[in-house]
């Protein structure tokens, strides 16, 4: 990770009323490859559309044969349709028997399996172990994976961090006091460099600038693991610092906003409060009442009275209630994710396989296959979220240059590759790979 900053996420009926389904295509001429991977799409969409007008049959029929020419090691676009596919079963599945039963959008420990590739026995049976036993373990291993094998989560932490020092720039005298909120702190990988820099930007060395992290998130063990990483940096950073953990369930909303109030309440004299929204506001977006969950959440933010709220989002729009509008969507982010995948590792990296199938294939299923407050992955443009921002009383605050120099380098010296690209639009930076924005990070105020 970059540290130099300036001191400044099947059975199937017969259908007697349907044809039998075609012969598997045939991919073996190289000349063919391109046609064949749109008529794989095609086919992909055909099956989706049939789905959104309940002609499940029809939808069924397609499902061997995207499966046959689908593969989790394949190219981008075979990798691809084989998760789609699977999704679209899951999602066939559910609708046939109860599409109301808990948890049914969720990978199962065979389904899991079965599309994971381990480099041997031993790594299966820790997998499995860990599955069981531990699902956050799980979790955490993914990220770090998606940490270290794309600049998605680097680009955001990154990005955000030099918001907040560009913000906070004018408290660089003696006894600055900064109070940064995580509202999802997951292992902590954020911070570190902007510890650093703080350390680094002292004009007092006998009066270091002092740090406070709110870590929020829904597992005890895992805050308690990363405020005691944190903790032990800082130390040797001779940073004042003190961690404190805040479990939040994202379905008690009533309880979560408390909690944020008596934030406020408990603030410091003195205090400049930093809150850090990176690839979670979205989990806010409720079909069933609309914007007020988020405006409750902005709300309670806003109570804060922050110095730099910084954010983080897909540019996506995979909160639509519309299936086919929300599938359509979800191919196309994921055909760059992909594509930007195989760009930049080797064909037959067995963990860029691991992550497709146990991070992106997880995502992509809670996508497809989830409805309503089931859905986790709600993502929505930035456009909407400027919007939204504004409308509760935030002001945008433009990020600096040096921010884009810094997702420069990071792209040059660990992802060297011309299909990403970085753009500013409305005082804000984005990511993307060739002619489609993937991520965007904002400030505001």
């Amino acid at each position: 990770m970059l540290t130099s900053f300036k001191s400044s996420s099947s059975s199937s009926e017969d259908a007697t009323d349907n044809p039998p389904p075609p012969p598997p295509l045939c991919l073996a001429s190289s000349s063919a490859a391109t046609s064949a991977a749109h008529h794989l799409r095609r086919l992909l969409f055909t099956a989706a559309d049939f789905i959104s007008q309940s002609n499940l049959p029809a939808a069924q029929n397609l499902l061997p044969i995207l499966s046959s020419n689908s593969s989790p090691y394949g190219d981008s676009t075979e990798r691809l349709v084989h998760l789609f596919t699977k999704a679209l079963s899951v999602r066939i599945n559910r609708q046939q028997q109860d599409p109301t039963s808990e948890n049914a959008a969720t990978w199962t420990t065979s389904e899991m399996t079965s599309s994971t590739v381990f480099t041997s026995s031993v790594c299966k049976e820790q997998f499995l172990f860990r599955t069981n036993n531990n699902n956050s373990d799980l979790e955490s291993c993914y990220y770090l994976w998606l940490n270290q094998l794309t600049p998605f989560i680097r680009f955001s932490h990154l990005t955000a961090n030099q918001a907040i020092l560009d913000a906070t720039e004018s408290n660089n005298g003696n006894g600055a006091n900064l109070h940064i909120v995580d509202l999802d702190i997951s292992q902590g990988l954020q911070w570190p460099p902007l510890m650093q820099a703080l350390a680094e930007r002292s004009s007092n060395p006998s009066t270091p600038p002092s740090l406070r992290i709110t870590g929020c998130g829904r597992d005890i063990t895992v805050l308690n693991r990363t405020g005691d990483r944190l903790t032990r940096f800082a130390n040797s950073l001779g940073l004042q610092f003190q961690f404190h953990t805040l479990v939040i369930i994202e379905e008690d909303l009533s309880a979560l906003l408390l909690q944020i109030r008596l934030l406020a309440l408990s603030a410091v004299q003195g205090e400049t409060i930093a809150v850090n929204c990176v690839h979670f506001l979205h989990r806010f977006f409720n079909e069933d009442h609309g914007d007020m969950m988020i405006g409750h959440f902005l709300s309670a933010i806003k109570s804060l009275n922050p110095r730099i709220v910084t954010m983080a989002e897909r540019e996506a729009n995979h909160g639509d209630p519309s299936f086919l509008s929300r599938f359509s969507e979800a191919v196309d982010h994921y055909v760059a994710i992909f594509d930007s995948l195989e760009a930049t590792l080797p064909p037959n990296s067995r963990e860029r396989v691991t992550l497709e199938q146990g991070w992106f294939g997880k995502e992509i299923l809670d996508v497809v296959a989830a409805e309503a407050e089931e859905r986790k992955q709600r993502h929505r443009r930035f456009e909407v979220w400027e919007e939204m921002m504004k409308r509760y009383g935030f002001v945008n605050v433009p990020i600096g240059s040096f921010a884009f120099s810094q997702a420069k380098l990071l792209l040059r010296l660990h992802y060297p590759s011309e299909g990403y690209n970085l753009q500013f639009l409305n005082d804000s930076l984005f990511l993307g790979w060739k002619n489609r924005l993937l991520f965007s990070v904002s400030s505001w105020k």
